[in-house]
């Protein structure tokens, strides 16, 4: 459910493109060309009884699936490389790729870079966009799952190792054969489970919006 479906965004709260807005007492202005459009829409109060006040930003940022599956099918082949291969070093550069999806924003994801420099200018519009956050917490899920693996074979300890690279080769490749993001799934889950523990989300001036 959208925060303007939920009721806890008021007229009052939309923030115009080009303007500053607040969140936490913290004041954000926009980059120089503005806030992305249709990401930034809304600062909403939460008013819940019993509940402290707490700022949030309501984020759309919508990306093209493809470019997710397109990811998630160059890491398979990492991942796989590393298993063949024992390779230490070549895991922990995949850890890498998925720390700069996950720290950074999906928009400087090595990867997403390539789709959306060489593959996605080839194809026409995707039929439809999903949001970036699940992706995104997708992106952490990897890195954990993937500094295990560097720990286990930097410890010499390859059942560690081979577990981490497995694992992470597993969801890579069902997300990229079948499009099921079982990182995507998990953040879904933990919402539901939790909905009430989302704290402030700061603006990312310059967020993914393509791949």
């Amino acid at each position: 459910m959208s925060l303007a479906a939920s009721g806890l965004i008021r007229p009052d709260h939309v923030s115009p493109a080009g303007s500053p807005v607040r969140v936490g007492g913290r004041r954000y202005a926009p980059p120089a060309m503005g806030w992305p459009d249709g990401w930034l829409d809304a600062v909403t109060r939460d008013h819940r009884p019993g509940k402290k006040p707490r700022y949030e930003v309501a984020t759309h940022m919508k990306i093209d699936p493809r470019g997710q599956r397109f990811s998630a099918a160059l890491s398979a082949i990492v991942l796989a490389i590393v298993l063949i291969t024992g390779s230490g070093w070549l895991l922990a550069a995949q850890a890498a790729v998925f720390g700069v999806g996950a720290v950074l924003g999906l928009r400087y994801s090595p990867y997403g870079l390539v789709y959306r420099w060489l593959i996605r200018p080839r194809l026409g519009p995707p039929r439809e966009k999903e949001d970036a956050a699940a992706p995104r917490f997708a992106q952490g899920v990897g890195l954990a799952v993937s500094v295990i693996g560097v720990i286990g074979y930097a410890a010499g300890f390859l059942p560690l190792g081979m577990a981490g690279a497995a694992a992470a080769l597993a969801a890579a490749f069902v997300n990229a054969a079948f499009g099921l993001c079982l990182g995507c799934e998990m953040y879904v889950l933990i919402h539901r489970i939790w909905p009430g523990q989302q704290g402030a989300v700061p603006p990312e001036p310059d967020k993914e919006v393509a791949a």
